[in-house]
């Protein structure tokens, strides 16, 4: 594409290649570029100049522009002297994705607000046209219209443009609840291993559908409680097993730290220590489940609708540890039919997978025995030994004897284990069949939902 050489700004070739870069990668920029011009002809110069503007180190408006500029130039003085901007420079200078997200809702703004005025005044309306009509010597009197509407009405685009970065800075943060990690302040780091292009296709979803933007928020307190559970059982596992002899220095008791401090017994601890001697805490712990691979069985009933994307957020927060730790997670949905199961290699989920995930869901009644099949399939897969399956219902539904046995049977031979979750008020009856442990919830707010993450 071409990239705009027009700028009212202090740019340079970088920047404006750039900007081309971002054009191509971001469709919300490209459309509204194209469908822009329709309402301000010098539309693309102007998204470039706000690109830079929200991005550059030290931003400078030019003194002398060309006369067709005369308008972009009004704006961007406008802008840029806007304290909101300032203020939210904070968070967009150096950062590729919020000044990206942040050119689509400062343009977005920009031309509506534009809208606005030329509805209002007949003069701008007219000279605008001209210019969309290739008149270019209606520049100067389209630059007077608008420098009429920025004094009459300049208030209104500052608060215009305010909620515009709020929104940014919600979208942004959406975007590191769904990639980021369940570690504290992982975010921006997880984002980093995202191509930027995947990104900004991400916070485009999340800018406009608002099913997406709920999911997000649940993923990040999720993740918050997720990241609580595995520090505490970190603590716990010390607490449990107490101590044992080894060679760990991380693990060694503070005793043992003090022993190689003197001098006097500081030869003893190196003997010790050499031998795989020296007193260490047992951070092994006894776990409620096992070690291998995690697999989500998810009911998606008519009923479940209601915790629709919570669900969602507690499966990306499961997600997210089974990637921390490099397990294999598969997800198996279900209603009255189970879907196949898809298997994200040690947590990996890719951009589409994660909106797939996002915007599914399956309705229709419940059927426990057909999402047990499909994580038996998964289970005799090699690498899918000593699973943790974890199966969240808020119904309940018969399974056969016949198939309890075979279950049993495929349990001993590949040792996984099943954390079933309860939701509402239905009998255990349905699940105590097949589950190693069951824990009842009101729904995923209820804090019992938690012990999902002790895995």
């Amino acid at each position: 594409m071409t990239v705009p050489m027009k700028s009212v700004l202090n740019t340079d070739a970088y920047d404006r290649r750039r900007f081309g870069q971002l054009m191509e990668m971001s469709d919300k920029l490209k459309k509204i570029g194209k469908e822009g011009k329709n309402i301000f002809p010098f539309i693309q110069p102007l998204m470039s100049d706000l690109w830079a503007g929200l991005f550059k180190m030290k931003p400078e408006l030019l003194n002398d522009v060309p006369e067709e500029l005369g308008m972009n130039r009004q704006l961007m003085e406008r802008v840029i002297t806007d304290q909101g901007y300032l203020d939210f420079r904070e968070f967009t200078r150096l950062d590729d994705l919020a000044a990206a997200i942040g050119t689509t809702k400062y343009s977005e703004t920009v031309l509506r607000w534009v809208k606005e005025q030329a509805k209002q005044d007949q003069d701008l309306a007219e000279t605008l046209q001209k210019l969309i009509q290739g008149d270019q010597e209606a520049s100067q009197q389209a630059t007077d219209a608008l420098s009429a509407a920025l004094n009459q009405n300049g208030s209104q685009l500052s608060q215009m443009l305010a909620q515009a970065a709020d929104e940014v800075i919600e979208t942004k943060e959406n975007v590191k609840s769904m990639l980021g990690g369940i570690q504290a302040g992982s975010g921006d780091s997880e984002l980093k291993k995202v191509p930027l292009k995947e990104q900004l296709f991400l916070a485009e979803k999340l800018s406009h559908n608002k099913k997406l933007k709920e999911i997000a928020k649940w993923a990040g307190r999720m993740k918050v409680i997720a990241n609580r559970k595995q520090r505490s059982k970190h603590k716990d596992a010390i607490d449990r097993n107490g101590i044992r002899q080894g060679s760990d220095v991380e693990q060694l008791l503070p005793m043992e730290l003090g022993s190689y401090a003197s001098p006097i017994s500081k030869m003893d601890f190196l003997h010790r220590y050499a031998e795989g001697q020296t007193l260490q805490y047992d951070t092994k712990g006894k776990e409620h489940l096992g070690k291998g691979p995690i697999i989500l069985c998810l009911d998606q009933s008519g009923s479940m609708k209601g915790q629709d994307t919570i669900s969602k957020g507690f499966a990306l927060a499961l997600m997210s540890i089974a990637r921390k730790q490099r397990r294999d997670f598969a997800w198996i949905p279900f209603s009255s039919h189970a879907s196949d199961a898809i298997i994200y290699e040690r947590g990996r989920i890719e951009v589409q997978d994660m909106i797939r995930l996002a915007t599914v869901f399956l309705d229709g009644g419940t059927n426990f025995v057909q999402p047990l099949n499909k994580a038996s399939e998964v289970i005799k897969q090699s690498r899918f030994n000593q699973a943790d399956i974890i199966f969240v219902t808020d119904g309940e539904a018969h399974v056969n004897n016949d198939f309890l046995k075979a279950w049993s049977s495929l349990k001993e031979q590949k040792g996984f284990s099943v954390l079933s979750l309860l939701l509402g008020k239905e009998s255990i009856r349905g699940v105590e069949g097949f589950s190693d442990r069951i824990v009842r919830a009101s729904s995923f707010e209820d804090q019992s939902i938690q012990q999902a993450f002790d895995i």
